[in-house]
């Protein structure tokens, strides 16, 4: 099908929903298998795929990197090995839910890095939709209880977030590599990372190499995490900031606990009012950031035509999101 009959943010919402089945997923896998061998055997796997992949899109070439392997090893150990390293380590001494909201607040960090990194302030609308969007999964996360308590893993997500955001914003530094191979030779990197880190581990007696019995009995959960969590959730992220930029995906990342939270419902769950009310303060507020998104698009092309034929152009909406990509 054609991509003009899908619309931009499809690849963002399809990777969020299936990160949102992945936490409460992992949370019983990780009974059997631990964090770092975990993520060892999802990107282990997930790395031949996107290989294979690459190579039957692209052909072998593509799996070249041209003189920019050390920027992508250090992109993939931020995004792939510090951000699932740290993610699923956090997991064992927090809750899912507590992860999730954490991991929720990934627009707000990139508004900060982009601030501190590139002195792109962010404008009042964007903060207050960002804040808007945080309340309602705070809300559905925690059920509109303000007693909250931080924990260790709670910290350890929370760095693995910085580092995720890291490396999606690091995508523009190759706007020449596809999404695909972005993704590719990224996960390499983070690979290499993690498997030197899960060896470490093991040898050091942090972690135990998994028995067989323990694979066999966690196989369902690890088949979920490596086919949607890592490859279809990667690929289709990267495609989606691809298309409509970082900012704006990023905000789609205020769906993956109430993705988890409808898991749980389907399972027999049944919310209280204060979790709905969040549930749709976060879509209100992702809607509002894509209609800003288009503006902002539609104000600078706009701009830029009548800028062409020497016609004075207003200036665009101060408080509208980044141009989507």
């Amino acid at each position: 099908m054609s991509n003009k009959y899908v619309p931009a943010f499809a690849p963002s919402l399809l990777a969020v929903v299936s990160w949102g089945g992945m936490f409460p997923i992992a949370d019983r896998a990780l009974r059997h298998v631990d964090a770092f061998n975990l993520t060892a055997i999802r990107y282990g796997a997930a790395t031949a795929i996107f290989a294979a992949l690459l190579v039957a899109v692209e052909g072998r070439r593509a799996l070249r990197y041209e003189g920019r392997f050390g920027s992508l090893l250090g992109l993939g150990a931020l995004g792939f090995a510090g951000f699932n390293l740290l993610v699923y380590v956090g997991l064992q001494h927090t809750q899912p839910q507590n992860a999730a909201l954490i991991v929720a607040t990934m627009p707000l960090v990139t508004v900060l890095v982009r601030w501190a990194r590139d002195g792109v302030r962010p404008s009042p609308a964007t903060l207050g939709l960002i804040a808007v969007a945080l309340a309602g999964v705070g809300l559905v996360v925690t059920k509109g209880s303000l007693h909250a308590t931080v924990s260790a893993g709670d910290g350890l997500v929370l760095i693995g977030v910085v580092g995720w955001v890291l490396y999606t914003m690091g995508a523009q530094r190759h706007p020449d590599l596809s999404p695909l191979r972005y993704t590719t030779l990224s996960a390499i990197g983070g690979t290499l990372t993690i498997l030197a880190a899960t060896a470490t581990a093991d040898l050091a007696g942090w972690q135990t190499v998994p028995a067989p019995g323990d694979v066999g009995a966690a196989w369902l959960g690890l088949a979920y995490i490596v086919v949607f969590g890592a490859a279809v959730g990667v690929l289709a992220w990267n495609a989606g900031i691809r298309r409509i930029g970082a900012a704006n995906g990023v905000l789609f990342m205020n769906l993956v606990p109430v993705t988890t939270f409808a898991i749980e419902i389907a399972r027999g769950y049944r919310p209280v009012g204060a979790e709905l009310a969040g549930a749709g303060l976060t879509v209100a507020a992702l809607v509002a950031a894509n209609l800003l998104g288009r503006r902002a698009t539609t104000t600078a092309t706009a701009m830029e035509t009548a800028t062409a034929a020497r016609v004075p152009a207003a200036a665009p909406d101060a408080g509208a999101m980044v141009t989507a990509r």
